[in-house]
């Protein structure tokens, strides 16, 4: 499968199932979460922010599994931690899942983190 078929079921999408290796137990962990893409990349938001588990398991294995309906992609996964482009990847959130769902689900946005599907 083609990088511009997965993205084009992702792009359909309103969740994606992610897979992280876990930094204490070296397990796949899975969980689905909401997600933007944009360009050539797919950007996720935990929900607490830089306290969420995932998000340490990604800082310290960068390398995640994002799949839907049977597509799955492995690709690098780079946590953004600069303010403006947390902003950025928020705004973006926002303008898919609305605002008040995202300021309500998301407590916590100090970190996004970025997949590259390119």
């Amino acid at each position: 499968m083609s990088i511009e078929d997965a993205r084009d079921a992702f792009a359909g999408a309103e969740e994606v199932e992610i897979t992280v290796t876990g930094r204490r137990t070296g397990r796949q962990i899975s969980h689905p979460v909401w997600f933007v893409q944009e360009e050539q990349s797919m950007f996720l938001v935990p929900i607490t922010g830089s306290d969420s588990d995932w998000y340490k398991n990604v800082r310290q294995t960068p390398l995640i599994e994002v799949a839907v309906n049977g597509t799955a992609v492995s690709a690098p996964a780079t946590p953004i931690t600069d303010a403006d482009r947390v902003d950025h990847v928020v705004e973006m959130f926002r303008a898919k899942y609305g605002r008040q769902y995202v300021d309500e689900h998301y407590p916590r946005r100090d970190v996004a983190v970025q997949v590259s599907l390119g």
